[in-house]
């Protein structure tokens, strides 16, 4: 097999409650992943060392370097088989860079999946899921797809079957945010604010609008801690939330720590319809209509 190509999609956290933050560094979490139709492919072709090469949109703004996710993955999986390996990594990226959608994380889930097949090493899910969980917190979501709750750093998973489809907007900002910076953020707000943090609780009325497929109810229930702390860094994401609102998104979030914003529509057509509407009165330079939830990391 001289090449292997994955496909992997973004998501958006409907529900993402950030604890206080431990001692580690870390926060404890209940995150509600939930993956859509927007697709990074990951092609890994036979080759003497690791390498990766980006095209697509966004792709002047990915390391290629060992800094990239993908590279980490795939030398994280050549370390647990115990042999030295090679890849030609070829990413084209459609998931926003640092957009709140782990893009980086599906890079490096669809490099484990494509490198697991190219190198003929058969391990099973488990065993990808635990090496993504050492690279990082959104990477066995990535994995899996599907809808999943997120506990600990995000990385322990409890798969959720959904009652139906799902239909959405993001509205893709210009430039990216950090991470960590959003958390910090958020930390600083805290500090400020001097009030008790509650322990993160999974929000009840959310599990049973995903479970029987309510698109009203989940749109009324959507929630993101990490949005005061987003707005603070790019206020000019509120009005773009408050335009999306307008057009009668059914809910309005800041996707994970952004700065892309995702708007759930009542079916495919508003979701087309609601892009629209945001491009041309100027609320986002970009709008993308997208379903979910979609499969995880996928062979081709």
């Amino acid at each position: 097999m001289s090449s292997v190509t994955v496909r992997v999609p973004a998501k958006v956290n409907v529900q993402l409650s950030v604890g206080p933050l431990r001692e580690d560094g870390f926060h404890d979490l209940v995150n509600v992943f939930h993956a859509v139709s927007i697709f990074d492919e990951v092609m890994a072709k036979e080759s003497e060392s690791i390498t990766v090469q980006v095209n697509g949109k966004w792709s002047d703004q990915v390391p290629v370097d060992d800094s990239n996710l993908a590279i980490r993955a795939a030398r994280a999986l050549a370390k647990h088989a115990g042999r030295t390996y090679g890849a030609d990594l070829i990413i084209q990226k459609d998931i926003p860079v640092a957009g709140g959608m782990a893009g980086g994380s599906a890079d490096a889930a669809g490099a484990l999946v494509a490198c697991n097949e190219l190198w003929g090493l058969g391990l099973p899910l488990e065993d990808l899921m635990e090496i993504a969980g050492d690279l990082g917190s959104d990477v066995p979501f990535s994995l899996i797809g599907g809808t999943a709750v997120g506990t600990g750093r995000g990385e322990q998973l409890s798969e959720l079957p959904t009652g139906g489809t799902f239909h959405w907007v993001f509205a893709l900002a210009n430039g990216g945010l950090s991470t960590a910076s959003v958390y910090a953020e958020c930390d600083r707000l805290r500090a400020e604010s001097a009030a008790d943090i509650p322990w993160p609780q999974l929000n009840d009325a959310l599990m049973e609008a995903l479970g029987t497929g309510d698109a009203y109810a989940l749109g009324s229930h959507l929630s993101n801690d990490l949005q005061a702390a987003t707005l603070n860094l790019r206020p000019e994401l509120a009005p773009t939330l408050d335009s999306g609102r307008q057009h009668g998104a059914l809910g309005a979030i800041v996707s994970g720590s952004g700065p892309t914003c995702a708007f759930l529509a009542i079916d495919a057509t508003h979701a087309r319809d609601l892009a629209q509407s945001l491009t041309a009165t100027g609320a986002a330079h970009m709008a993308v209509p997208a379903h979910g939830p979609v499969q995880g990391a996928t062979l081709l």
